[in-house]
């Protein structure tokens, strides 16, 4: 499991006092596993495992802002939003969250950790789940009544068919082009902005997603996964072979 960067014994008494959101996981973990595995990910069975770190109390503040972002202020997504919340990535006494930075948090930890030459894909499995927890409505929009009254329901509106629909998922992927990490901002806030209109319309409507909302979402997911696997594999590619050059 991904080491966190603390000493438990110092820490133990300001993380029980750190507010956070505790119960808000977004997608229960076969349609985690699901989004995964359709991205072509091949730690894709360790996908849900971040919503079992945080489960952890020692861990939970911390890693728990990880997971969402309630957007308070609903404003429209924006790349410029996404960006300003990657310092924030892994930092406790966050209670409105910051999803989108942790996307971007896990992938330089993958490239520090791979140009070190460490083994590299556990931050993946992180960013695996945090591009599920990314197409989530209400993960995308305020913790208020509404959200916490249907947050478990619309996590399982597809839980017991999605292990069986990966192909199809995966037919109906649009991956797009990343080469940058300012192309990755502006696809997250593409993804987190369908997330959040589709929040604002089933709060107006007062229902739940249905099905086919719920997979157009984890299709979203899994496209914007597979596209980050394919830039940092071309990435290190490219690396490899600047590398065999100057030898």
């Amino acid at each position: 499991m991904r080491l966190l960067p603390i000493r438990i014994a110092a820490v133990t008494a300001l993380f029980c006092t750190q507010p956070f959101q505790p119960d808000a996981n977004a997608w229960h973990d076969k349609t985690h596993l699901s989004v995964a595995e359709a991205a072509g990910f091949e730690l894709w069975y360790s996908s849900a495992a971040p919503d079992v770190a945080k489960s952890k109390e020692m861990f939970g503040p911390v890693e728990s802002p990880n997971h969402y972002y309630n957007n308070n202020a609903n404003k429209p997504v924006t790349p410029e939003m996404v960006m300003a919340q990657v310092g924030r990535y892994n930092q406790t006494n966050d209670d409105e969250g910051h999803l989108y930075g942790a996307i971007i948090g896990a992938v330089r930890d993958y490239q520090t950790m791979k140009k070190s030459g460490k083994y590299a894909n556990y931050p993946l499995v992180y960013c695996a789940h945090y591009c599920g927890d990314l197409s989530m409505p209400l993960h995308n929009t305020p913790y208020d009544d509404f959200n916490k009254q249907r947050h478990s329901i619309n996590d399982g509106i597809i839980e017991f068919s999605v292990r069986n629909n990966i192909g199809y998922i995966q037919r109906m992927m649009r991956p797009p082009v990343i080469n940058s990490e300012a192309d990755l901002a502006r696809e997250i806030a593409v993804v987190a902005e369908s997330a959040r209109k589709l929040g604002l319309k089933i709060r107006k409507e007062n229902r739940d997603m249905t099905v086919d909302e719920s997979y157009t979402q984890v299709i979203r997911s899994a496209s914007l996964f597979n596209a980050i696997l394919a830039w940092l594999e071309r990435t290190q590619k490219t690396a490899g072979e600047k590398a065999v050059v100057m030898q």
